[in-house]
């Protein structure tokens, strides 16, 4: 690493705001003593932190962007990547006699910022040009959605899909698409292969359209679970390590998971066959999760870097659904611009307020909004964002904090209650939000 800014600053004062490697890795501001949120247990570190590299203790640290505030009226220091969408360099900052010290591991640019709005419009300001420079368009507004993830987890059922759809019509509910969660294949990464709760997926999808509503679909395309068809006849398609055996991208759904290699010629042919089938069923809204192993580092088929192979396999994707509604999430930040429509901004939402071992890149209230909150000037700029869904079943724990959190910050609103379990104030609130309209940008503190 190479040092690449000096800042003078009162500890007593000043703050570093870090900006984490992708949708779930805990993005937010702190005081000079404070320590950084990272993660308590090992699988955590794949999953939802920048695997490839540990942090320096005792520092703050920045995947490609970080900034200096020294909140005593002088200009605010961004310090980001040259080229966000081909190098994300890891930014390190410590406090030493009177100054933060920047380093980074490589090509970074310095920006001095002195306009309004502290540390998110210097961002602002900052994302604008990245845009100007490479040509964006205004993202696409998102549509409305209803989900079945936060209700029915991996034991959703077509029925359960059915029922929800029906009562979507009978409230009134301005939902634009119907998106069937994590549940309807039978294993992660055997995509048109259903579970045993669906008896006929392509059907399913059929009655969403049939019922006036878009149809959406969940995937986590760059995973590979270790009990999937897919693993035992096609090992050749995995990004392999430097011992030759396959590249671990962490472990869930109670078993071993892997990357698959977006540039060997088999891998590149199985995501067109899925992609191409979801088309014919008429899914129109494509959730892609779990989009971080596409940038696992390891030894694939081309010899391309790391962040060149994720954009390959969004590429692809999205050359396979056309116009379709791409939402990316467990998503690399920077790596992702100008590739999808919105894009998770913060880990999982969860009923409760804050996650039992503490871990912000773990599902809970807390961690989505610091996330939600510090990811805010992304929002009209590099794509819509997407806080997560909106739950306000009755036991969800102070649920009226989180519906305010998505009514300032959502720029993608869905629902993910099951629509029967809903109290009055659970359906006002949701109707409300879904039917109110989404500002072109959004104003943190």
């Amino acid at each position: 690493m190479r040092t690449v800014a000096e800042i003078s600053v009162d500890p007593d004062t000043a703050e570093v705001h870090e900006q984490g490697w992708q949708s779930w890795s805990p993005s937010t501001r702190y005081r000079i003593g404070e320590r950084p949120h990272r993660w308590i247990h090992g699988t955590h570190r794949i999953v939802c932190y920048r695997g490839d590299a540990d942090p320096t203790t005792g520092v703050f640290r920045g995947e490609g962007l970080l900034a200096v505030d020294p909140r005593d009226g002088g200009p605010v220091t961004v310090i980001a990547a040259a080229d966000p969408t081909a190098t994300v360099p890891t930014i390190e900052a410590s406090y030493v006699d009177g100054r933060v010290v920047v380093r980074a591991d490589g090509d970074v640019v310095v920006r001095l910022d002195d306009g309004p709005g502290g540390v998110q419009g210097s961002y602002a300001r900052w994302a604008d040009q990245v845009v100007a420079d490479l040509g964006l368009t205004a993202p696409r507004p998102a549509p409305t959605t209803w989900c079945s993830w936060y209700q029915y987890f991996t034991g959703v059922t077509e029925a359960d899909v059915d029922l929800n759809l029906g009562l979507m019509a009978e409230l009134e509910l301005p939902v634009d698409v119907v998106q069937v969660d994590d549940g309807y294949q039978q294993e992660i990464g055997d995509w048109l292969v259903p579970s045993g709760r669906f008896a006929d997926v392509p059907g399913l999808f059929r009655r969403i359209t049939d019922h006036g509503r878009r149809a959406g679909i969940w995937t986590a395309p760059f995973l590979v679970g270790s009990r999937s068809r897919t693993f035992a006849e096609h090992p050749d398609w995995l990004v392999r390590d430097d011992d030759g055996g396959p590249t671990s991208a962490g472990a869930n759904w109670g078993q071993d998971l892997f990357a698959l290699d977006t540039t060997h010629p088999g891998a590149v042919e199985y995501l067109r066959e899925v992609f191409t089938a979801f088309q014919g069923w008429g899914i129109d809204f494509h959730k892609i999760d779990f989009i971080y192993a596409g940038a696992l580092p390891g030894r694939r088929h081309e010899d391309v870097t790391p962040i060149e192979a994720y954009r390959r396999g969004v590429e692809l994707i999205r050359d396979c659904v056309g116009d379709s509604y791409l939402l990316g999430c467990g998503a690399p930040q920077l790596p992702s611009i100008g590739l999808v429509d919105a894009m998770r901004v913060s880990p999982d939402i969860a009923p409760v307020h804050a996650p039992a071992d503490g871990d912000l890149s773990q599902p809970s209230q807390r961690g989505a909004v610091l996330n939600g909150v510090s990811r805010a000037f992304q929002h009209g700029r590099f794509w819509v964002n997407d806080p997560d869904c909106l739950i306000t079943r009755p036991d969800v724990e102070r649920r009226e904090e989180w519906a305010e959190h998505v009514s300032r910050f959502g720029g993608l609103r869905g629902a993910s209650d099951g629509l029967d379990k809903l109290d009055d104030w659970a359906l006002e609130t949701t109707r409300a939000l879904l039917g109110a309209a989404v500002p072109r940008h959004f104003v943190a503190s």
